[in-house]
């Protein structure tokens, strides 16, 4: 633990400094854990943007390693990006790393250490902190980069130290995680009473802020929680409050805080109103959503399951146009249970959402089995169904919560277009037409990273299949096969050949059901219903 300096408390009242005050109490060589999600989701920018101009202006504070457990930013230049500065960053250990990619090229160049830790396990670290256990045990990475039989986390040739071990117990091989125990945390709220005591009533989402104050106050370090209102002691509802004010040390007021990047406040997203559904505005017919569309056939009604960032993220749109959004329940990683997500840079914001959890606890349930199906993008597959997402091409962009969901659903759907880099696609009188074709062929012979095994997943007797908007593929004992075909496309010239491998074909190998490609629906009520009788 580093040494630091935290302002004195008057009795039970809270610190109220300036984001320039708060951020000048952060000590040089500090393990900083900052919360947030992509768009802007319960993200302290204001605290951040005060870190990097301190740091432009004065060069303190120095050599600070960071924890961030997804991934924050537009893609571009906010989120985490203000702070890939040189003497700034040394280390950082993060869930996701994608949504920031200035702190990616750094990690990319060797400047920085950098590790990637699954989600779920990055942010239950932060309980195993704040109850002083030594760590977690769990099967979660096993087979994949994270186990250190491969790549242990580590993203770069610069990073050394080895923080994940390998354990067995009563003839089980475990990892163990190693606890972070923070020196500082910067959080956000909504409202704070002058004792500290923080609701979150505009925000769309907990996070695992509760799980980080906890681990830093309980290990004498110093919590920032950014808000966008102070009020009087004791007023706010006790039902209402999700940090306890005696885990924070300094609250700072940004009146200009808004919900994501968009601004303002939807009461959608917030959980305050229900959006009215009856009219549904139809997703344009193209590969996309025919990807969503085929991956939707894969659930069944009361099925409880996980969508993905990615292309597969419009399968909640689809099922909505069907008719059969409420017959199965879709969560997120980051807390959401039910609703219809946002798309891109701003998923995870959600609205109509049944209920919310934190993510630390949305993540036991995800563990443990409970989840009857998942719907997950690829970057880059091979012949024996392994997958990769967390860097390829050179670049990084993380894991996420993805090995945490692919590790421990009953039924894997992978989703994403079989070539990269300028795929050009129309869908007419019921046939799939390459327009143009990517440039970067995705399905290689062996992957050099894997987010996913194929062969572990066999082992523990997952079903799994690879939908992309040309074919469809099945992991087998003897590897990825072939099962069915777009209408209009040749198995030879439009597929295999944009392959880098041979699949097996299947015996019983189908074309893909022609219904996927009319605009009408495609009559999945119906099939439910007759299901059920």
């Amino acid at each position: 633990m580093t040494i630091l300096e935290k302002p004195k408390k008057k009795g039970n009242l809270v610190t109220v400094l300036s984001a320039e005050e708060a951020v000048k109490y952060i000590p040089n060589e500090a393990i900083v854990a900052i919360c947030g999600a992509g768009g802007g989701l319960l993200e302290p920018t204001k605290l951040i943007e005060a870190l990097s101009k301190r740091y432009e202006e004065t060069h303190l504070p120095k050599d600070l390693t960071f924890i961030h457990t997804t991934g924050l930013g537009d893609r571009a230049d906010r989120g985490m990006s203000p702070l890939a500065k040189k003497g700034l960053v040394r280390k950082i250990v993060g869930g996701h790393w994608g949504q920031s990619p200035r702190l990616c090229e750094m990690a990319e160049n060797n400047e920085i250490e950098a590790y990637n830790f699954p989600q779920g396990v990055l942010c239950q670290l932060f309980r195993a902190a704040a109850a002083g256990h030594p760590g977690i045990l769990t099967h979660v990475g096993l087979g994949s980069f994270i186990d250190p039989r491969q790549k242990g986390g580590k993203l770069n040739d610069c990073t050394k130290e080895d923080l994940i071990k390998l354990m067995e117990i009563n003839g089980e091989e475990w990892l163990f995680y190693p606890a972070i125990r923070p020196d500082v945390a910067i959080i956000r709220g909504t409202t704070a009473d002058r004792e500290g005591y923080i609701s979150m009533e505009d925000e769309i989402a907990y996070l695992d802020t509760l799980a980080m104050a906890q681990a830093v106050h309980n290990n004498g370090g110093l919590v920032i929680a950014q808000v966008k209102r102070v009020v009087k002691s004791n007023t706010l509802h006790p039902k209402s409050i999700k940090i306890p004010g005696y885990n924070v040390d300094i609250v700072v007021v940004d009146e200009e805080q808004s919900q994501l990047y968009t601004g303002g406040v939807n009461r959608f997203m917030s959980g305050d109103y229900i959006a009215e559904t009856s009219e549904v505005t139809r997703l344009p017919l193209n590969h996309r959503k025919m990807i969503a569309r085929r991956a939707l056939f894969e659930v069944k009604p009361g099925n409880v399951g996980n969508v993905g960032v990615g292309i597969a993220d419009g399968i909640g749109s689809v099922a909505r146009e069907e008719g059969v959004d409420e017959q199965f329940t879709l969560t997120v990683e980051t807390g959401p249970i039910g609703g219809v997500t946002a798309q891109g840079i701003f998923f995870g914001a959600s609205i109509n959402t049944h209920a919310l959890l934190d993510m630390p606890s949305q993540f036991d349930f995800y563990d443990g089995g409970g989840l009857d199906v998942c719907f997950l993008s690829f970057a880059e597959l091979d012949q024996a169904g392994n997958v990769n997402v967390h860097k390829f091409n050179g670049k990084i962009m993380g894991t996420g919560g993805f090995i945490d969901i692919c590790q421990n659903t009953k039924k894997i759907v992978f989703c994403g277009t079989l070539t990269a880099g300028g795929l050009k696609t129309k869908i007419e009188k019921g046939k799939l037409q390459i327009e143009q074709e990517g440039r970067f062929k995705k399905l290689l012979p062996q992957l050099e990273e894997l987010t996913f095994n194929g062969r572990d997943a066999l082992k523990r007797g997952q079903e799994v299949l690879y939908i992309t908007e040309r074919a469809v593929f099945r992991l087998t004992t003897d590897g990825l096969e072939l099962c069915e075909v777009a209408p209009g496309i040749d198995i030879e010239t439009q597929i295999i050949e944009k392959m880098s491998f041979r699949p097996q074909i299947s015996a019983d190998l189908k074309e893909m059901h022609s219904r996927l490609f009319f605009a009408d629906d495609m009559g999945i009520k119906k099939d439910w219903e007759q299901m059920e009788v």
